[in-house]
């Protein structure tokens, strides 16, 4: 049970209302944010009318502020932000989501000068602009605009979007936009891929950088480069939304079209629409990259191609194929589900000695665990220890939790390969981590009578002493425990 001085809602309850006021005043002095979040509150109980007058009045203040906000800072921006994205749902959305929709959009406005006055190295701010622009498709729809007031205002803020904060904008509007607000935009998005661009006297352009072999870069370039963006990436989605395929394709560039993901993505969208073959010829003209770069969606979309196509056979032998270099479990799964009752068992076996003796230990032993098929993974460990790269400490720190309770020995390998490596290497950052795993070795070595080929425990210490006895930072956090 909690104790009373225990810092929870119901124990301050207790303080009484008048306490709690004086205590607030008291921890809001010198204290902008929540002030701020105080006087909100305040607002939203007298009306929502009075919360939208504050939020405006806010808003407002952030567009004009030219002050830079580095990370120590940045917290602080987030969350007045965020508290005022909040305040428009819970205190003015659902008594009038007009007045709510219209401080949205002064809301998502706020993005590029805050960005361009902002390190937001962690993504945070990104992140709160992200759920805004989430929100205006909710408020949208209780708000209900004609879907071509609607539409104008989405194509305004998407050639604004030079920091991606409008880049689910069209799927967050469309139940709202529906037929008649996707095409308006798409027609406004047309008309602006059409319309020429001013192009400045040879004298009047401006550099803005230097391309590695391409001299220099010009502001008219990066501005043209971004409307043709703007315009692939809305048209494409319209598409989508609309269900038009070939609308879809068209707005592929071929360059792109030959990389492995965009293919995929088409093909998939093909073969939805019961285009199998053309999915097919899609997907064979990727641009021929090496193999391990070519994604599992590419991979996995070409064999259901085939199998659409009624080549069941050639499809199993590609998934086969690509689990056999791969090791990736999601071809092995689809290869045994279409396989006859029986068969599955001795194909997931052979897969099993396949993975067993694949060049890629670490790859191998990776699959064995997600399988799982942990018997084997600690066969391949006891069988293939010299091939242990300890470096590779968040596969091995999990891989020895997944064996330690059944399989002791193989976790014990895989943890001295890590210490191996930090010892070795002198990796003094890790000494901790290094610790820890001797002492988890110490651990299982009271139930362990059989080491095999590897030496006890004991031994193991003992030829760690003599090779590292200076590194007396990791001795001491082994002493510690």
């Amino acid at each position: 049970m909690a104790s009373k001085t225990t810092l929870t809602a119901k124990n301050l309850e207790a303080l009484g209302a008048a306490r709690l006021a004086e205590l607030l005043i008291e921890i809001s002095t010198g204290d902008a944010a929540a002030k701020r979040q105080l006087r909100l509150e305040l607002a939203g109980k007298e009306s929502p009318a009075e919360a939208a007058r504050e939020v405006r009045k806010r808003l407002a203040s952030l567009a004009k502020s030219r002050t830079f906000v580095d990370w120590q800072r940045r917290q602080s921006l987030v969350a007045d932000l965020d508290g005022q994205r909040r305040a428009i749902l819970n205190h003015v959305a659902k008594a009038d989501p007009s007045e709510a929709l219209d401080l949205l959009w002064r809301f998502m406005a706020l993005a590029t000068p805050v960005f361009e006055r902002c390190d937001d190295s962690s993504g945070t701010i990104s992140a709160v602009f992200r759920e805004a622009c989430g929100d205006l498709g909710a408020i949208a729809q209780l708000a209900k605009p004609e879907p071509e007031t609607l539409a104008d205002l989405a194509f305004s803020s998407l050639k604004d979007n030079g920091y991606g904060q409008y880049d689910r904008l069209i799927e967050s509007l469309a139940p709202i936009l529906g037929r008649k607000g996707l095409d308006h935009l798409k027609a406004l998005v047309v008309q602006f891929s059409k319309a020429s661009m001013p192009k400045p006297a040879e004298s009047d352009r401006v550099v803005i950088g230097w391309g590695s072999g391409k001299g220099r870069i010009y502001a008219d370039e990066i501005e043209e480069r971004h409307r043709d963006s703007t315009v692939r990436m809305a048209l494409a989605k319209i598409a989508d939304l609309q269900g038009d395929v070939d609308a879809y394709i068209a707005q592929q560039s071929q360059e792109a079209r030959s990389a492995p993901k965009v293919a995929a993505d088409i093909a998939q969208r093909l073969l939805s629409a019961g285009r199998a073959e053309e999915a097919l010829t899609a997907l064979d003209a990727i641009g021929g990259p090496r193999k391990h770069l070519i994604p599992h969606e590419w991979e996995q979309t070409r064999a259901d191609t085939l199998e659409a196509l009624g080549r069941t056979k050639e499809a199993q032998d590609f998934r086969w194929t690509c689990f056999e270099r791969s090791l990736a479990p999601e071809h092995l799964r689809a290869y045994l589900k279409r396989l006859p009752d029986f068969d599955d068992a001795e194909a997931e076996g052979r897969a099993m000695q396949h993975a067993l003796g694949h060049p890629e230990m670490l790859r191998a032993l990776w699959f064995l665990i997600t399988w799982p098929a942990l018997e084997k993974a600690a066969q391949l460990v006891a069988n293939r220890a010299s091939e242990l790269d300890g470096d590779h400490y968040e596969l091995l720190v999990s891989a020895a939790q997944a064996l330690e309770g059944k399989h002791p020995l193989a976790a014990t390998i895989l943890r001295r390969a890590m210490i191996d490596y930090v010892l070795n290497h002198t990796k003094a950052t890790r000494y901790r981590h290094a610790a820890r795993h001797l002492l988890e070795c110490e651990s299982q070595a009271r139930s362990m009578a059989d080491y095999g080929q590897f030496p006890a425990h004991e031994a193991y210490v003992n030829q760690l002493k003599q090779v590292h006895a200076r590194k007396t930072a990791f001795w001491s956090l082994v002493s510690a425990g």
